[in-house]
């Protein structure tokens, strides 16, 4: 999953939630900052705060196999 993804997945899922970035932030224990830099795929965010908004959803940054590995 590409940054751009994880970006579009916060946004997508903190709005259907009725949440705005302060309150996904709270949530989250991460700054109001941060989520909104998430959420414009920053190439510079943290990866660990990543997960813990991720953790509000239910989700975590995993490695996954593509396949196409030998």
């Amino acid at each position: 999953m590409s940054l751009r993804q994880i970006a579009s997945f916060v946004r997508e899922r903190r709005r259907a939630r009725g949440l705005n970035q302060q309150e996904l932030a709270e949530l989250a224990g991460v700054g109001q900052r941060f989520v909104s830099e998430l959420e414009r795929a920053k190439a510079t965010v943290r990866l660990s705060s990543v997960d813990q908004v991720l953790s509000v959803f239910g989700k975590e940054l995993a490695l996954a196999d593509r396949g196409n590995e030998s």
